[in-house]
């Protein structure tokens, strides 16, 4: 399989010198329909920055970027592109963003990177080949006990539907009580931690594509294990038609994701 882990880390690490020239200097808006979703000038620009050199790069291959959409090459491999994961963090102020860039062989992630500009860090992996932060190998935590693990959930409020968040903050009780602390950054953030070792695991159940391929890969080449929040295989087959669809995401480490897919499927309030 062909390395593309160069190609990623040349193209995150000019993305994240964008990111800092803009960071603390932004002005946004909210999309229309999902209060939720927040856009600056960043976004736009770090799009087409990334569109512009996977194009260049690989000119055949497909393209989905949060804020551009669908270019369909009618290739089997599809790049997977969010300019800010964190946007509402960065137009904020808050470091607590990130940068990701993935690659689809059909519905599978192949390679991808997780830029973290505030941190300096930008971390790769392909498919058998390993994952890395700023060259150095990574893994997911070794600890066995989820107790004593450090869990990140992200949760957005569903001001459509109140009833979807009190059912999901209820379910998280029984995840909190499993756990040593919860943590939320509600970013990239969360899984680049859980591919470092940091925290144990990362959940989230609002989602996009562009937000999960390429977490999954590096979490995956940490040594970690990635599935929807139920536990289910991720499904990104036919990519170019999922730009609308719902993800939910479980990135951990092996037994910890156990230890937490028996809490999640045990809990009465668990909000299926």
């Amino acid at each position: 399989m062909n390395d593309y882990s160069q190609f990623i880390e040349s193209a995150l690490q000019e993305a994240a010198d964008l990111a800092r020239n803009y960071f603390g200097n932004v002005s946004s808006s909210v999309k229309a329909g999902d209060n939720n979703q927040v856009l600056t000038e960043a976004d736009l620009a770090i799009g087409k920055l990334l569109v512009d050199k996977v194009r260049a790069a690989y000119s055949d291959h497909n393209v989905i970027d949060e804020e551009a959409g669908v270019i369909d090459n009618h290739s089997n491999f599809t790049w997977v592109i969010d300019p800010v994961d964190g946007t509402s963090n960065f137009a904020n102020g808050s470091p607590l963003y990130g940068i990701l860039l993935g690659l689809l062989d059909g519905g599978q992630p192949i390679a991808g990177g997780i830029a973290l500009p505030s941190l300096g860090e930008v971390c790769v992996a392909t498919k058998g080949k390993g994952a890395y932060c700023n060259g150095k190998r990574i893994q997911v935590s070794q600890e066995t006990q989820l107790l004593n693990s450090l869990v990140a959930y992200g949760i957005d409020g569903h001001q459509e539907n109140p009833d979807l968040t009190y059912r999901e903050v209820d379910g998280l009780a029984d995840i909190v009580l499993g756990i040593r602390n919860l943590r939320s950054s509600n970013s990239v953030v969360d899984m680049a931690y859980v591919a470092k070792g940091v925290y144990g695991a990362s959940l989230n159940r609002t989602s996009k594509i562009w937000d999960n391929v390429a977490p999954q890969i590096i979490i995956e080449e940490a040594g970690g294990v990635c599935t929807d929040f139920f536990g289910q295989p991720m499904d990104y087959s036919n990519p170019l038609t999922r730009v609308d669809q719902n993800f939910t995401f479980c990135g951990s480490a092996p037994e910890l994701h156990r230890q937490l897919q028996t809490i999640i499927k045990a809990g009465s309030r668990a909000g299926k």
